[in-house]
């Protein structure tokens, strides 16, 4: 009986020994070998503060300040850390907000992933600095509550609205395209400079840590900081705009709709770019009311969301006569001496198209100079039927080779997004519209692209650099904002210092100039000269089949070493000369002289009145 018991108490010590040994060993992995409890304990303990970073400013050309940051203030809630004898009403008068706004901002869905009653979220977004200052001195008060200070955009001018662009909310699949960069809450560049620069912009953000008490409460940094990193800002960049000339290109278009795009011919900088109608970019700032804002802009009839200047496609009318004259003269169709009888039409086949009473155009320059349509109605013919008149598709497929050596046709590559390509119609595109079965086309059917009627459409920023490509006699950079990057470590892209050639001979250019010049000494836009200015421009009336035609106008000035290229559409500003041009040469007398003379005031005064939104 004895030795029953014993080896009973024998077996019960080898259990406990054994329960033991367990024990020991289980604890050794939960301190020693298995960190994962290390880590969920460090994980309530420690608290993860984003350090967010100053998005890089952006200037204009003389280094005047377009768009700063301005403090906001997220207000971020950790449930389980509130006290439940909190002053509600103190704090609901803080805010601005009502008691039932309280109830519903704390109210949520605690069994999704996205909340834990531990971790902190967003209570309130985009405070500002005002509600900020009040809420500070009695935030004590309210446990489980703390500040994340962001910054959002500024715009100490109201203007270049469609230029700079503006920021938005990251959504989910940028967030998962970005490996990290992006977490909800965050803001990304959505249109303008914003959006192509985001990359230099954004800057990098930082991390703190912070051990906390059980409590909730801050006591000091984990590990004395030395997993901290600091925030990075981004990268300062400084524009090709000029934003005085800006301000003054969007007086002009108060109350019209159509664009005006500014080079400097040399650079391809662009010194003014901007869309009519626009809107104070501050209206789309991060705040409160930016909802209301953003849908009243966006259900306007005009559609200032529009970048008129990149991305709407318009019939050039007569500007384009200078393309086809120096196509005409390099394939030796026509030469700079060539004249063409007009007899105020062009008749073909018993049909009269229309031309206006003009001097006998002998060459070139003269008819630049009265933009007879009957010239280029014979010239691009000329040019189609070169091989011959029964199979024009060479022809027309040799001409569009030249069109698109000017950048037409296909997007200039603007750092700016959503930039069109125009349109330059192919002989494909010719076979699609009238088939072999009934009866094909031929040089007749599509010779109104040779006053830059038809299917031709080209954007304003394209007309501007068209007028930069003369100015330079058959060179360009692409048309570009960005200027440089402040500290110099980031440059500008490469494509942007690509300088492309036009492979018509710089000798054909004299006689366009020579017409340009004379259009507006003594041609169809006297309205802009400018004394002392040799402005070289030609007009442009766009058919418009839906209403009043549309104004155009491109030039350069000054003849020699010109230093701005400009283009201005206006819609149904019915011809070139009545205020396309006009605006043109004003544009070009502010930027070259500083300001518009005494003599000219008059016509600045008219144009600033003039109202075509008005109108029917």
């Amino acid at each position: 009986m004895a030795d029953f018991y014993r080896g009973r108490q024998r077996g019960i010590q080898v259990f406990f020994l054994l329960a033991i040994a367990i024990l020991l060993f289980k604890a050794l992995e939960i301190q020693l070998i298995d960190t994962s409890y290390q880590d969920r304990a460090r994980a309530t303990a420690i608290d993860k503060e984003i350090l967010y970073p100053s998005r890089g400013l952006i200037l204009d050309r003389n280094r005047q300040l377009l768009v700063n940051n301005n403090a906001m203030y997220d207000l971020k809630c950790t449930y389980k850390q509130i006290d439940p004898e909190m002053d509600t009403t103190l704090f609901c008068e803080l805010l601005d907000i009502d008691v039932s706004t309280f109830e519903k901002k704390l109210d949520k869905d605690w069994r999704s992933a996205r909340y834990s009653k531990s971790v902190p979220f967003v209570f309130m977004s985009k405070i500002s600095s005002e509600t900020y200052a009040r809420l500070q001195e009695s935030l004590y008060e309210f446990p489980g509550f703390s500040i994340q200070l962001r910054n959002v955009r500024g715009y100490p001018y109201p203007h270049a609205a469609h230029v700079l662009g503006y920021l938005s909310e990251v959504n989910q699949d940028q967030i998962e395209a970005s490996r990290g960069k992006y977490a909800r809450g965050d803001y990304i560049g959505a249109t303008g400079l914003e959006q192509a620069y985001e990359e230099e912009l954004r800057g990098k953000k930082g991390v703190r840590y912070l051990m906390k008490d059980n409590l909730g409460r801050e006591v000091g940094s984990y590990k004395k900081g030395d997993f901290d990193t600091v925030a990075v800002s981004g990268v300062d960049l400084i524009t090709s705009l000029d934003i005085e000339l800006q301000r003054y290109g969007e007086r002009l278009m108060q109350n019209k709709t159509g664009s005006i795009v500014a080079i400097e011919p040399a650079t391809g900088e662009i010194l003014t770019m901007l869309s009519a109608p626009t809107y104070d970019p501050n209206l789309l700032t991060i705040n409160r009311n930016r909802g209301e804002a953003f849908s009243s802009l966006l259900q306007d009839s005009l559609n200032p969301f529009l970048d008129r200047s990149v991305m709407a496609k318009y019939p050039p009318g007569s500007i384009f006569k200078t393309v086809v004259s120096l196509v005409g003269m390099q394939e030796q169709v026509v030469y700079p001496n060539t004249g063409f009888a007009c007899q105020g039409a062009y008749f073909y086949k018993g049909q009269a198209r229309g031309c206006h009473g003009h001097s006998y155009p002998y060459d070139v320059t003269v008819a630049l100079q009265h933009s007879c349509n009957t010239y280029y109605f014979h010239t691009i013919r000329h040019i189609i039927d070169r091989f011959s008149f029964y199979d024009p598709h060479q022809g027309l497929d040799s001409f569009n080779h030249y069109v698109y050596q000017f950048g037409l046709g296909q997007p200039l590559g603007v750092d700016v997004p959503n930039e069109s390509s125009g349109n330059v119609p192919t002989s494909k595109y010719y076979d699609y519209l009238y088939p072999k079965a009934k009866g094909g086309w031929k040089s007749p059917t599509v010779m109104s692209i040779g006053i830059g009627q038809g299917e031709i459409e080209m954007t304003t920023v394209q007309m501007a650099n068209l007028a930069a490509i003369i100015a330079n006699r058959g060179w360009y950079y692409p048309p570009h904002l960005a200027k440089q990057f402040v500290g110099g470590e980031v440059a500008i892209p490469p494509q942007y210092r690509d300088k492309k050639y036009v492979a018509v001979a710089p000798a054909y250019f004299d006689p366009i100039i020579d017409g340009m010049e004379k259009v507006v000494q003594a041609g169809t836009a006297t309205v802009a000269r400018v004394r002392d200015i040799a402005i070289c421009g030609k007009t442009g009336t766009s058919q418009n089949p839906h209403g009043k035609d549309h104004s155009v106008f491109f030039a350069f000035a000054p003849r020699e070493n010109p230093q701005i290229a400009i283009a201005v559409y206006v819609e149904h500003g019915v011809w070139g000369n009545r205020y396309a041009a006009p605006i043109a040469s004003l544009m070009i007398e502010r930027y070259l002289t500083g300001s518009v003379g005494e003599g000219r005031r008059y016509l600045e005064n008219r144009m600033l009145q003039a109202d075509l939104v008005g109108q029917p």
